[in-house]
């Protein structure tokens, strides 16, 4: 998939970055739909999600027939962290709420830029920070203008709890984010995808054998609850199918300033399903956060020229000592 002409490239990049956004709140409402029907089992949920995955994919790597581009041990530590972000904000939804959780996934930007900078030396310009910096501050104002709302109130939560298991969650997130950019950018998307779906499956299999095998029996498998972890599983692999393209085509920051309007599809999902009535607040964060990636994606040019010449520069380097 290419597409030439920086405008319309620009364009393609921002609606397929709204494509993986709204797929993210598609899975945050199942999982807050599960949530509410009081499961708690975040491992068996990423199974089901990492299993369809290998179904579409394992295929496609056999049929290739060729080795891997990168050692096998090092796809296992990137799933080990994936499931580990993906099972602690799963989890932080028994504690928390939705707002609480979306606004902290801001803080896998700047790990992200950080990681970025020392393990794939990107470089970002001021204008990239502005962009971040503006789309960080409309989706704050879009959390805060919720904070209000007495639905929000539940004796049962314990939001301290839950906004850590949520921060934890976007550390692991951070390092997943920079080794798929890796992944996709410099070997092969389709055997990362088929190789996290293969080793999603052996990491959350062993793990909820280990830990949940309490809470499995005691679901009540109905097929409300069945259609839900299907419906969980189905978007998951549109999210992890959209979001290489993104990342390919600019990069890990892009990719997650892009995931912070998920909670502005999010409210969208609430006016049709819930049929609630949404702060005008909303909106005007919803067109800060449009801004902010306008700005990050007109100027993200420069932090993948860095790459590629970090990139160019190593290589030559290498291959002078292997002449040598």
């Amino acid at each position: 998939m290419e597409i030439k002409g920086g405008t319309w490239r620009m364009l393609f990049l921002l609606l397929l970055g709204q494509l993986v956004s709204f797929s993210l709140a598609i899975c945050n409402f199942i999982t807050s739909l599960i949530s509410n029907h009081g499961v708690d089992a975040p491992l068996t949920q990423s199974f089901f999600s990492y299993m369809l995955l290998a179904l579409v994919y394992g295929p496609i790597l056999l049929r290739r027939r060729q080795t891997l581009l990168i050692p096998w041990y090092w796809y296992l530590l990137l799933v080990l962290i994936d499931v580990a972000g993906n099972c602690l904000t799963i989890k932080a939804y028994q504690y928390s709420y939705i707002t609480s959780i979306t606004l902290l996934s801001c803080c896998t930007i700047p790990w992200v830029m950080i990681l970025t900078r020392f393990a794939l030396g990107a470089r970002y310009s001021f204008w990239q920070f502005v962009g971040a910096g503006t789309s960080v501050a409309g989706l704050a104002v879009a959390i805060l203008s919720d904070s209000d709302s007495p639905d929000v109130q539940d004796v049962s939560k314990i939001p301290l709890l839950g906004d850590a298991i949520a921060i934890a969650g976007t550390f692991c997130f951070a390092f997943s984010n920079v080794g798929e950019e890796y992944c996709v950018k410099k070997k092969d998307r389709i055997e990362y995808l088929a190789m996290l779906g293969i080793f999603g499956i052996l990491v959350t299999g062993i793990q909820l054998t280990l830990f949940e095998r309490k809470k499995i029996d005691a679901v009540n498998w109905s097929p409300t609850m069945i259609g839900l972890f299907a419906g969980f599983a189905a978007v998951f692999l549109v999210f992890r199918t959209t979001a290489p393209f993104v990342i390919k085509m600019s990069g890990a920051t892009l990719f997650n300033l892009s995931l912070l309007t998920t909670d502005v599809w999010a409210v969208a999902v609430r006016i049709f399903f819930y049929h609630q009535q949404v702060n005008w607040i909303y909106y005007i964060a919803f067109s800060t956060v449009a801004i902010g990636l306008v700005i990050y994606s007109m100027n993200e040019s420069s932090s993948d020229d860095d790459i590629a010449a970090s990139t160019t520069e190593q290589t030559t380097q290498y291959e002078q000592l292997s002449s040598e």
